[in-house]
């Protein structure tokens, strides 16, 4: 988000690239593309994805950059460390007969959806895109709060919403690595709606 000088290469691009991972295998599974059956698989991608999130958020928060940092370490450790190990818990319990509830979730998402609301209004300092992504991501994971609450079925609008998430996520990956890398902007990236 800020324009300060990083201590390391800026690692918003790979913290981006894991969210648009996750958001991409999220959007198969919520709209049906692929079966529960793929969860084992995905928990293995989110793992992974939690590796460049939460190293990333350390490095932000290393440079100062408190909004950036901190999303990327809590999207790091619940969406990626938590989706996974959740979802290798509940394919094991399933596999093994043992009854759980699974609804537990839907309250973990609710408070998960109120963290990114309260986080969202620092945003309105990162460019244009930057700010929607975020604001789609609290679409989506308010839809899945209600979904696994079991107020509505939002899973696959949830899905849908994701997908546009990972595909801002790319915008912002190519443009931050681009741009850096030529030192010019050779992909537009709108200015912040605040300075």
């Amino acid at each position: 988000m800020s324009q300060q000088e990083h201590s390391f290469a800026n690692p918003g691009p790979a913290g981006l690239g894991a969210l648009a991972i996750a958001c991409f295998l999220f959007f198969a599974l919520l709209t049906g593309r692929v079966t529960h059956a793929a969860a084992p698989i995905l928990a293995c991608w989110l793992v992974g994805g939690a590796i460049c999130q939460i190293s990333a958020g350390l490095i932000e928060l290393k440079d100062h950059n408190l909004a950036g940092g901190n999303l990327m370490l809590f999207f790091g450790s619940f969406f990626m460390v938590t989706g996974a190990v959740g979802m290798f818990a509940k394919t094991i319990m399933a596999a093994n007969g043992v009854e759980f509830d699974a609804s537990i979730e839907g309250w973990a998402w609710l408070c998960a959806f109120l963290v990114l609301v309260c986080l969202t209004p620092c945003y309105l300092k990162a460019n244009k895109i930057f700010f929607w992504v975020v604001i789609l991501a609290d679409v989506a994971v308010g839809a899945l709060a209600v979904t696994d609450l079991k107020i509505i079925n939002l899973g696959a609008f949830a899905g849908w919403t994701l997908l546009l998430v990972g595909l801002g996520a790319l915008y912002l990956v190519a443009a931050i690595s681009i741009n850096g890398t030529f030192g010019r902007q050779v992909l537009p990236v709108p200015a912040p709606y605040s300075k």
